[in-house]
């Protein structure tokens, strides 16, 4: 079992830059590869990156390819994304999710198996 806790979400000016982070419990958090999602209002939740197991590998969408970062702590059980050069477009409740699958990247939202409650992410034109 992990559980997922968001945090670091807010309302920041396009151009401006947030810190998303998602705090796991349990022991065996290095055995989950780890995703960020989102979802806006009326759409589906969409892939943003994903971390392997050791933080070795990552994979991202293209729409936030060279502007976000997504990084893990396995010491202190936490994955972070790093969201630079913002749009308004970025604008959802991002989701931090974990998966024990050995296949590496994980796109789709149902080969996760633990999500957190989400934190908020407004940008302003």
């Amino acid at each position: 079992q992990v559980q997922l806790v968001e945090s670091g979400g807010g309302l920041v000016q396009a151009g401006g830059s947030l810190r998303l982070s998602c705090a796991a419990s349990g022991r065996t958090f290095s055995r989950y590869s780890l995703g960020w999602f989102r979802q806006a209002p009326g759409k589906e939740r969409e892939f943003v990156a994903t971390i392997n197991r050791s933080g070795g590998s990552t994979y991202y969408a293209d729409s936030v390819k060279g502007r976000f970062t997504i990084s893990r702590d396995n010491a202190k059980n936490t994955v972070s994304l790093q969201m630079n050069s913002l749009k308004p477009e970025d604008t959802a409740l991002y989701y931090c999710g974990a998966h024990g699958s050995n296949w590496f990247p994980r796109m789709d939202v149902r080969e996760y198996d633990y999500w957190g409650q989400g934190t908020q992410v407004t940008v302003s034109s």
